[in-house]
């Protein structure tokens, strides 16, 4: 597991064009889930298993490696002097109804515990500025995320 994180960094420009990137977007991603899960502060266990319970349904894996993944990710994080290379990978590897589908689960995860801290929602603005999202994009994806959790209705048309 150890060698997902030694994927993720560290590879010429020749190696970059040539590996195989399967295991490194499951691992940006998760450092995006993760940076919005401890913005706040407080990571709970709630925020943790909706981590790993997403990177297990949206990427086909079982829980262990899923728990592989959080762990480079934390790893990563830890290294890293901004989120850049994380959401660079996934632009380079996404299309935007994808890179859409982060920002719904971005949100989700931000709105865990039912209310957005004003860090959480400075956090999902850049994400959604650095992944190329529009406004109106980031906008449905919050509504789309509030009607889920039962936080947001909207009114007739």
């Amino acid at each position: 597991m150890i060698d997902l994180v030694k994927n993720f960094f560290g590879k010429t420009k020749e190696e970059e064009k040539e590996k195989d990137t399967s295991h490194d977007i499951p691992v940006a991603t998760c450092a995006l889930l993760l940076e919005m899960s401890q913005i706040d502060g407080d990571f709970s266990e709630e925020e943790r298993d909706s981590i790993l319970a997403t990177v297990c349904r949206d990427f086909d894996m079982s829980a262990d490696m899923a728990r592989a993944i959080l762990d480079a990710s934390e790893e990563e994080l830890k290294g890293s002097r901004d989120l850049w290379q994380f959401t660079n990978l996934i632009n380079k590897n996404y299309t935007q109804e994808e890179k859409t589908g982060i920002i719904e689960t971005v949100w989700r995860i931000a709105y865990t515990d039912k209310k957005l801290d004003k860090y959480e929602d400075y956090l999902v603005h850049k994400l959604a500025n650095m992944l190329y999202l529009t406004h109106s994009q980031l906008i449905d994806a919050k509504v789309k995320v509030l009607e889920e959790k039962g936080l947001y209705r909207r009114g007739p048309k």
